[in-house]
């Protein structure tokens, strides 16, 4: 509840007993004519004067004089000729409810709001209403129900935690009593209050009766709440008397005047119902039990603060004890007109803490927030969803929110509550599925998790899918966090759009972070890694999965935090140090992305709310036959809407400056990895899944729009068309195409390492796994890719493919590179190619650097290899007609393709303008002297740019040093020719001179 301003009198300085002001609103008076009225709870801290008459003792503290009782007495007598008259409570009038019948739902004396009230006096208010309950009432609660209901069963609510010897005394008293002095109801309220009893001011009244659940009392109904702040007079019984202890049934017809003047109030204490449920976990809108409340009486306060020996209310100079109704549950009623500004003092065990009422806020999330998420279209999810520091209502603290739709009920656990998340239910947000809480003084740094209820009433702590910082692993908690960084990026991001990256040069150095240099941290790999990429000329690096994973073996592929870089290497914002570094070198950084399928941690995503949640519900869809894990369901507005979200999320909050999709083909296929009989068709009957189709579309298309610059690479294996066409544009099968800017050439890295692993001898019969790549090579736009994949798992290094001895795996690894960087398409190397490692790569020790030292004696080899990797980058940056037409087949034209026998390929690449450069690969261990090629008769001369059998790369250095001329002999097609000299196992690229 929004706190508001104070009434403009003075404030009341009291406890929560206090009397209110008399002469209440006419919404007060008509409020209170509908709600069953109970007697009043008055405060006994401010007790009349011993000289007080009989008549003011009667009427304690109110405002009401003595002809203001007579009259009420008058009133009652004659409205009540036909009904069975209730015994009055002192001076206190009950107003009339014509023909309703009065409901005594949960009018349990659950919790006294004043501990300070004598024993005598709560057996006299416990006497009193001993005697006005209805005949219904179960006996043995009769002592302890203080409500009237004519014609109502009473609902049994013991009078909890109000004290053994009280609850004794009052029983034996009320038995007493209605044995003693039951009388004719015919007695005047006249002469009721002219008897010398205890002097009390409460009203009863009777309401409509409704049926509600045993123990509940709503929201400001009428419940005699504070019996034991003041005495209640003895009444006159009616006629129809009950056994000693058990209350009379009352007629009908019976009803009670209430004066118009006087205001009924209420129990402020959490009914039994919304205790339990609190308690278990399970209450969908604790919000509406707990806090500052207006019912008719005043402001109810109600706090649940488990372990808590007492909790105060605080507002300017109002201090309120709270009474302990037991549990941690406490509850006040103060006599306001409106709820203040106000903080709670809540003492512990050694230590009292003042702080603000998390239940006293608005929510965090607004209805368009709800309405985004609930149509899958909330592209800043992340901005609404997890934890978040904010100022709140002018209150510091963090908002939680998170997806449950399942969930019977939710609560934030964390370090800030000593992972006990008994006080700090959230609330549920309508349909959306969405649970809410803002705490107060909560800030970054505190680790939480989730206590989920499932459905069957089992709980769960769960990670925030939406979490943005984690701790490390393997430790599973989420850390509360928020960016402070400031970019030094600016002008990479006003360049990066210049040109479509299929239109650029494209030279990527693929990494895994954790273990390039192993134990360096996001700050530390700033420092070295921009340097040595841009030291090799590479264009972008691509980071292997840097979102968090359990699971190091894993090389980030089996997420569980899809909104966090991994902590094991720092915090969020050294992750955008590093990415800022490397763009300040002029080096792009793409991600390595995976929306395709998720581990099964049981603090995860897997049936996160206790049902399938984000996997797809049909377990044959759901479950990832190749690596145990779980598949998104992509039909679902919101999981689509979580993935796409966080595609944008890294781009935006990060500087991404491109995502490469993992397994996009176990994605599009429904049978992906799956025999007949484990798998459904789809709507069509075809095996096409059709909600990861529209996924993909969606996703690029939120990309491109939103982050200009972009490039999307998708890793498929198949021959699914359409991959990089725009998804608007429809081809032969009848679908749009995905939208990704790239795709990696599987087709090409499969057939040409095939190639290249045969001894030379060999190779004329495999001579077509070099060129049919040409045969497809302009359906996609593409990445020829040397990844993590080719190295690892018993494949053996770049290096090591290749047959031979040590100077020809090295002389097959230069020349195939050459060849790989003048053929269509962009390039993709993954860490230790570079300088040939001779052993698999290993994720727990990296690259073998020592290679490299300087002291060891193959040093040159290596280093050889890692410097003809940088001068393929250069030459091949400053050669548009490498690149520039990549996707476009006016950009290549074979000079020879068939020469199976001498393990020669040769073929021209163009810029727009028609600059031409050559390319010549000799795959044989010899040297080809005079070795005749077609050539344009436009080129004046030509001159070797780089040659990859030179000497400084650890070659046979058999080079071309001096400008080769035309002939004008036809040769291959061509109206003139030229003779090279060709290295052994080599690669030349050639340009005019």
């Amino acid at each position: 509840m929004t706190p508001r301003p104070e009434s403009s009198g003075s404030r009341p300085k009291g406890t929560a007993g206090e009397k209110i002001p008399e002469q209440p609103t006419a919404a007060q008076q008509k409020s209170a004519t509908k709600k069953t009225a109970v007697p009043r709870q008055a405060a006994a801290k401010k007790a009349a004067p011993a000289k007080a008459t009989a008549k003011k003792a009667a009427a304690a503290k109110t405002t009401v004089g003595k002809t203001v009782a007579k009259k009420a007495a008058t009133k009652k007598a004659a409205a009540e000729k036909t009904a069975v008259e209730q015994p009055a409570a002192g001076t206190a009038t009950a107003k009339k409810t014509a023909g309703k019948k009065s409901a005594a739902k949960k009018s349990a004396a659950k919790k006294a709001t004043t501990v300070r009230a004598t024993a005598a006096k709560t057996t006299a208010v416990k006497a009193a209403a001993s005697k006005s309950t209805a005949a219904e009432t179960v006996a043995g609660k009769a002592a302890a129900a203080k409500a009237p209901a004519a014609r109502t069963t009473a609902k049994k609510a013991p009078a909890k935690k109000a004290g053994t010897t009280e609850r004794a005394a009052a029983t034996r008293t009320a038995a007493e009593a209605v044995a003693k002095k039951a009388t004719p109801a015919k007695v005047s309220a006249k002469k009721a209050t002219a008897k010398k009893t205890a002097p009390a001011t409460s009203t009863v009244a009777k309401s409509p009766a409704k049926k509600t659940t045993a123990g509940k009392a709503p929201a400001g109904e009428a419940v005699a709440k504070k019996s034991a702040v003041k005495k209640a007079p003895a009444r006159k019984a009616p006629a129809r008397k009950g056994p000693a202890g058990q209350a009379p049934a009352g007629d009908a017809g019976s009803a009670q005047v209430v004066q118009p003047e006087m205001e009924v109030a209420v129990s402020p204490a959490v009914d039994a119902v919304d205790r339990e449920r609190l308690l278990a976990g399970t209450h969908h809108a604790p919000h509406s039990v707990l806090g500052a409340h207006p019912v008719p009486g005043g402001i109810a306060f109600r706090a649940f603060r488990p372990y808590a020996l007492s909790v105060a209310v605080v507002s300017g100079e109002l201090r309120a004890e709270l009474h302990n109704d037991g549990e941690g549950f406490f509850s006040g009623l103060l006599p306001l007109r409106e709820v203040p500004a106000y903080r709670l003092v809540v003492e512990y065990e050694g230590t009292v803490l003042e702080t603000e009422d998390a239940y006293r806020f608005l929510p965090t999330l607004g209805d368009l927030d709800l309405h985004l998420i609930g149509e899958g279209r909330h592209e800043e999810l992340w901005t609404a969803l997890g934890a978040h520091p904010t100022t709140h209502e002018g209150v510091t603290g963090t908002r939680f929110a998170v997806w449950a739709p399942n969930a019977r009920g939710v609560r934030v656990t964390g370090t800030f509550n000593f992972w006990d998340g008994t006080g700090h239910v959230m609330r549920s947000l309508g349909s959306s599925g969405v649970w809410e809480l803002f705490l107060p003084d909560v800030g970054e740094g505190e680790l939480y998790k989730f206590e989920i209820t499932r459905p069957d009433g089992s709980k769960t702590q769960r990670a925030d899918p939406l979490a943005r910082r984690t701790e490390v692993p393997p430790a599973t908690s989420s850390v509360i966090t928020s960016s402070e960084y400031e970019w030094g990026d600016a002008e990479w991001l006003a360049r990066r759009a210049e040109a479509p990256a299929h239109e650029a040069p494209f030279s990527v150095y693929e990494i895994h972070l954790p273990s390039w240099r192993p134990g360096l941290t996001y700050r530390q790999l700033a420092e070295q890694l921009p340097g040595y990429v841009k030291n090799l000329g590479f264009t972008h690096v691509e980071l292997m999965p840097v979102a968090e994973h359990p699971f190091g073996g894993s090389w980030g592929y089996q997420v569980t935090g899809f909104y966090a870089p991994t902590a094991r290497l720092g915090t969020p914002d050294d992750f955008r140090y590093l990415v800022d570094s490397l763009h300040r070198a002029g080096i792009g950084v793409l991600m390595d992305w995976v929306p395709a399928h998720f581990p099964r941690d049981d603090w995860a995503l897997a049936e996160f709310d206790g049902r399938p949640l984000y996997e797809h519900e049909d377990p044959l869809r759901a479950a990832h036959p190749d690596w145990g894990t779980l598949e998104f369901d992509f039909g679902r507005n919101e999981v689509r809407n979580f993935l796409v979200a966080n595609a944008v999320y890294w781009c935006e909050e990060f500087h991404i400056d491109g995502l490469r999709v993992d397994a996009v083909a176990s994605m599009l296929y429904l049978d992906y990895s799956r025999e007949p009989g484990q798998w459904t068709p789809n709507e069509h009957g075809g095996r096409e899944n059709l909600d990861a189709v529209a996924f993909l579309q969606e996703m690029n298309a939120t990309v491109y729009r939103r982050v200009p610059g972009v490039v999307t690479v998708a890793e498929e294996s198949t021959a699914w068309d359409g991959v990089t066409r725009a998804t608007h544009h429809k081809g032969p099968s009848g679908f749009g195409g995905l939208g990704f800017g790239l795709k990696w050439n599987m087709g090409w890295m499969h057939d040409s390492l095939q190639y290249m692993s045969h001894e030379p001898v060999h190779r004329k019969y495999h001579h077509g796994e070099m060129t049919f790549s040409m045969v497809y090579a302009y359906s996609e736009n593409y990445v020829l890719p040397i990844s993590h994949d080719e190295v690892v798992h018993g494949k053996r290094s770049l290096v090591s493919k290749m047959p031979g001895d040590w100077w020809q795996q090295r002389a097959g690894v230069r020349s195939y590179l050459g060849f790989m960087w003048a053929h269509p398409g962009k390039q993709l190397l993954f860490m230790g190619q570079e300088f040939a490692q001779g052993a698999e790569w290993s994720e727990a020790h990296g690259p073998d650097w020592w290679l490299l030292d300087p002291g060891y004696g193959a040093e040159p080899d290596h280093r050889g290899v890692r410097d003809l990797v940088r001068d393929l980058n250069t030459v091949y940056r400053a050669t548009p007609a490498l690149w520039r037409l990549d996707t476009d087949p006016a950009g290549f034209e074979w000079i020879v393709g068939d020469a199976a026998d001498d393990n020669v390929l040769a073929f021209l690449r163009l810029d727009p303008e028609g600059a031409p450069v050559l390319a010549v690969s000799n795959f044989a261990p010899v040297t080809r002297q005079d070795y005749r090629l077609g050539v344009p008769d436009n080129v004046p001369a030509w001159h070797e740019a780089l040659n990859t059998d030179a000497a400084r790369y650890g070659g046979s250095d058999v080079i071309n040093p001096d400008p080769v001329k035309p002939e004008p002999q036809s040769w291959h097609g061509r109206p003139a020719s030229i003779r090279l000299t060709l290295p052994p196992l080599a690669t030349v690229w050639l340009r005019p001179a």
